[in-house]
């Protein structure tokens, strides 16, 4: 018996995302023709079409994939959590091409430069600040707001850097590193030692083994 329809619709749009993210990733946008992401996904043009509407609707698509590749690994709450997404990012990112491709559309195409992937990100670490603030592990007068805009800028600059210096493969320290840094500054006073940023921690969570 075949797959349901639903079920095939949403399979074929993976393939799609999944294709043209590895394609985006080796050619870059310009150079990602239509022809090779659908010899890459088996599929046809129609299919492509149907899903997304053109090249540029399924980059759109891959940017805005992000933050589903990554917020079902986490049972976290607060500002655990929101070191936990920054966690699973830098160890997902070199290695999954979807994240990777998102990344590189947000930064480096004209056509997407209207910050709304950044925007994204910012939107929803300032819902896991406001539950920090609410939770009371933040430090009094700390705005979950400027924090927001300032770990989205932060893990733009550290990815960009690790991405010069070692092909990202040192993103998980350079994010352990930035906790380091920011959470003393940040979190109810005597307590950054209990959240845990470490590379092992993100280890963990990008597996898959989930942990509160």
């Amino acid at each position: 018996m075949g797959q349901p329809k639903q079920e095939r619709a949403v399979q074929t749009r993976l393939a799609l995302m999944r294709a043209a993210a590895e394609v985006f990733d080796e050619h870059g946008y310009a150079g990602a023709g239509i022809n090779k992401i659908l010899k890459r996904a088996g599929l046809t043009a129609g299919a492509l079409y149907f899903h997304f509407g053109s090249k540029e609707g399924l980059a759109e698509a891959i940017m805005n994939a992000q933050q589903d590749a990554i917020e079902p690994l986490l049972e976290s709450q607060g500002l655990q959590r929101l070191v936990d997404i920054t966690l699973v990012w830098s160890h997902r990112l070199p290695a999954d091409p979807l994240l990777r491709a998102g990344v590189e559309l947000s930064l480096g195409h004209e056509a997407f430069a209207d910050g709304t992937p950044f925007e994204s990100w910012r939107e929803l670490m300032a819902v896991y600040l406001r539950e920090a603030h609410e939770l009371g592990q933040l430090r009094e007068g700390v705005d979950p707001e400027a924090v927001a805009r300032f770990v989205v800028g932060a893990c733009t600059g550290v990815q960009l850097y690790a991405r010069q210096v070692d092909g990202r493969q040192g993103l998980p320290r350079r994010v352990e590193e930035m906790w380091d840094c920011l959470l003393p500054g940040i979190a109810a006073p005597g307590t950054a030692h209990e959240y845990d940023a470490g590379v092992a921690r993100g280890e963990r969570l990008a597996r898959g083994q989930v942990t509160a």
